[in-house]
């Protein structure tokens, strides 16, 4: 099987289709979205309508702690109401129908596929959506995952950037990343353990404006960690239309690519 791996789509409709489609060029037979779905983009309610499908269509979808936010926003007098982000996930909010928040709202945290586990955040308390950025955080979460039974990886999104630990020959992780766009494949034999970070498809925020997602093949235990182009001046430009609704700085991150 090939599985590939997408997170973090922040309501960005052109990096999505284009990481879909190029999936699917590459020999991709199951697809797996690992949360964040809505959040800073303008187009929500096309990206968890293309999730609604893909779920229809027998794949898998989790979700994130922006789809969360997007399904019941801070009130006024709440704590952060008033930030960026509690502005953007009202907007969000008002934008999707009763069925597709209901959608995101019902979304498992967790879900398994073969022996590959997939979550947001860290396997370790998912709900309390800790960021997998480091090799402490990494084995904590592998900790947890390979307590599921035949469990030899565990995927994650949230961070934004793609990284891959591995349990070498003591206890601890060892850290690989991959140089940007170098989709080289990477051997993930499970006789090991692994914890893979898969980047963002719709915010990247390495530097590299372009898309990330992985591609994982469970027949020959490889992984690529890929790049798409995509036409980040469309998706920027449909934030911008959003008449101040979502902050400009939106738009900037995705040139950018931070």
């Amino acid at each position: 099987m090939k599985l590939a791996l997408l997170s973090d789509i922040h309501s960005n409709r052109q990096a999505l289709d284009a990481c879909l489609q190029h999936a699917r060029a590459h020999g991709a037979d199951h697809f797996a979205l690992l949360g964040d779905l809505v959040g800073y983009g303008a187009d929500p309610a096309y990206v968890v309508q293309q999730a609604m499908d893909l779920v229809a269509a027998g794949y898998t979808v989790i979700g994130g702690n922006h789809d969360a936010f997007a399904v019941q926003p801070p009130a006024g007098t709440d704590k952060g109401a008033h930030s960026m982000a509690a502005q953007g996930a009202l907007w969000t909010h008002e934008q999707l129908s009763p069925e597709q928040r209901s959608f995101l709202a019902h979304l498992p945290l967790t879900a398994q596929v073969g022996g590959v586990l997939l979550v947001h955040a860290s396997a370790e308390a998912p709900e309390n959506w800790r960021y997998v950025d480091n090799e402490i955080v990494a084995a904590e979460c592998l900790e947890a995952a390979t307590k599921h039974p035949g469990v030899k990886h565990v995927f994650c999104g949230h961070v934004h950037q793609q990284t891959l630990y591995y349990r070498g020959t003591g206890r601890g992780l060892m850290r690989f990343t991959p140089t940007a766009g170098v989709p080289v494949p990477v051997p993930v034999p499970p006789h090991r353990q692994w914890v893979g970070t898969v980047g963002s498809v719709g915010q990247p925020r390495d530097g590299d404006p372009r898309a990330m997602y992985a591609l994982l093949d469970t027949d020959h235990w490889h992984l690529r960690f890929e790049r798409v182009p995509y036409a980040v001046a469309d998706a920027a430009a449909a934030i911008l239309a959003t008449g101040g609704a979502l902050p400009a700085s939106f738009a900037h991150r995705l040139e950018v690519g931070r």
